[in-house]
């Protein structure tokens, strides 16, 4: 497996205007969120709880992101449960309420990504390595993590891997 900073190096190279990047902040949490309604039906009582696919595949999420790094594991298994207890409210709704409000938050985060990519000028990571779109997530965590000064040395090592951030002129 890649190291973290290899993944975020190879996922960055994607995503260096910073417009783009600011449309990752609101489209891929609305995605991470939708995928964890859509799949939190059906759901039944196990080992003392609630069992769903939403949280078996959190689960093995949590297991890559954990592998990758422990800090930004950690960090990423914080965001995945509070997506998971959205969507079991969510899940508690009525059928149409689950389902427009999980296709909704992911049809408005796919536009979102898709303008971003607009203004990159790029396709989408994933076009070219499905892996893209587990790193999508690690992405945006890394990248606050980054303007907040914490993980200098991986911030260094994918910005010279990547090149630095900036906004595209367009082309005329």
């Amino acid at each position: 497996m890649r190291s973290i900073t290899e993944q975020l190096a190879q996922y960055a190279t994607y995503h260096r205007d910073r417009r783009n990047i600011a449309t990752h902040f609101v489209g891929i949490p609305m995605i991470v969120l939708a995928v964890c309604i859509l799949l939190s039906r059906p759901s039944f009582a196990a080992f003392g709880g609630v069992l769903s696919p939403a949280i078996l595949v959190a689960a093995l999420l949590a297991i890559f992101y954990l592998a990758l790094d422990v800090c930004f594991g950690v960090a990423m298994c914080a965001l995945l449960a509070l997506c998971l207890l959205a969507a079991r409210w969510f899940a508690m709704q009525t059928t149409v309420m689950w389902i427009v409000s999980g296709a909704g938050f992911f049809v408005v985060g796919w536009v979102f990504q898709f303008v971003g990519h607009h203004h990159e000028g790029r396709k989408p990571a994933f076009l070219d390595d499905l892996i893209g779109l587990l790193i999508g997530p690690l992405f945006v965590v890394a990248e606050i993590a980054f303007a907040l000064g914490w993980r200098k040395e991986i911030s260094r090592a994918v910005e010279a891997q990547a090149g630095p951030t900036h906004i595209r002129r367009a082309q005329g």
